[in-house]
């Protein structure tokens, strides 16, 4: 069965970085695209990067372009989000996803930027 692991969130300061990994098993990792969403509190789901199959393309949101660089590695099965120049407003629970016919989720992985 499908199964996404999160992992690599914390607490950081504002400027800081991280970078969160997303561990894949269940299905054959080099033909999907994988997404990473992030949810705030109140607030709605909300994408943040994608990378197609073969990580050849890449697209982020508005808000985290410059700063924030998705990548993937098929031979490890595992996608991943380098967050640089964090701010307190990047502060959510980070999802990583799939879709196959549906979509699948991870737990999620928690990143607070706070000083």
């Amino acid at each position: 069965h499908v199964q996404l692991v999160e992992s690599g969130g914390g607490l950081v300061q504002p400027g800081g970085s991280l970078r969160l990994s997303c561990a894949a098993s269940g299905f054959t990792f080099s033909m999907y695209a994988m997404w990473w969403f992030r949810q705030a509190p109140g607030k709605e789901r909300e994408l943040v990067a994608t990378i197609t199959s073969a990580g050849g393309v890449t697209n982020y949101a508005d808000s985290v372009k410059g700063r924030f660089t998705i990548s993937r590695d098929n031979a490890k099965n595992t996608v991943y989000l380098q967050m640089n120049s964090l701010k307190p407003e990047d502060t959510a629970v980070y999802y990583c996803n799939v879709i196959i016919t549906i979509p699948y989720w991870g737990q999620g992985t928690q990143v607070t930027v706070s000083s």
